[in-house]
């Protein structure tokens, strides 16, 4: 457990929270939340509640989508929020040159640049959210009000 916490990316995470609040923690899992069905299953939750922080790539720059557990991004309303014509997803080299996190723990929080989040307004059904934590195994739990804050996020319908 220890060592997860440990880990840099971990640290990097808690590192933001602190700042943003003391009272949020990460919270190292037994288990892997590598899906948020893993997630969802580890913390007995919808898995609605779980955050999927998504890597997008347009032209000329990377976003992050923060996306429900349960729901799918769509790449046209996307497109149209954010008014590209050219959005894909990340690979996951560029995932973790632009957050400095691998897939699977990709925080909304703690990136090593500064990227523009966008956050599906489904999340918003749910008080209590769980987001990853820079590691398969780690999370936090954040109201999404919070969690708006945190990011400075806008929210959108950015979902199938």
């Amino acid at each position: 457990m220890n060592e997860i916490i440990n880990k840099e990316p971990v640290q990097r995470v808690i590192k933001a929270l602190d700042k943003f609040d003391k009272n949020l923690q990460v919270q190292v899992l037994k288990d892997t939340a590598r899906t948020a069905k893993d997630a969802a299953n580890v913390l007995n939750c919808e898995e609605g509640a779980i955050v999927k922080s998504l890597v997008f790539k347009t032209e000329t720059e990377f976003l992050v989508c923060l996306v429900s557990g349960d729901k799918r991004c769509s790449l046209n309303k996307l497109k149209k929020v954010i008014s590209k014509k050219d959005v894909s997803m990340a690979s996951a080299d560029d995932v973790k040159a632009q957050t400095g996190f691998t897939i699977g723990g990709v925080s909304p929080v703690g990136h090593i640049n500064d990227l523009n989040i966008i956050i599906d307004r489904t999340l918003e059904r749910f008080q209590i959210v769980y987001a990853a934590a820079g590691h398969p195994n780690s999370i936090f739990k954040i109201d999404i009000s919070k969690l708006k804050d945190l990011t400075k996020g806008r929210i959108e319908d950015i979902t199938e």
